[in-house]
């Protein structure tokens, strides 16, 4: 049953409700500007591959190609 029609407790509830979803919203986004970030800072690092020519087995022998 319910009692003397107070509802404040479901306001407060979806307030809270609201102020989580904003602050995730937020963490999210500064979660994605700092991956495109470090994503940048890979690419500016890219370190230049050995081409496969180049790749030699255990044995020292080059591999076919």
């Amino acid at each position: 049953m319910k009692d003397g029609g107070n509802d404040s407790g479901a306001r407060s509830g979806k307030a809270a409700k609201d102020r989580r979803e904003a602050r995730l919203k937020l963490a999210l986004r500064e979660n994605l500007k700092r991956r495109k970030s470090q994503a940048r800072e890979r690419a500016d690092f890219t370190p230049a591959s050995p081409g496969s020519d180049d790749v030699a087995g255990d044995d020292g022998e080059e591999s076919p190609g």
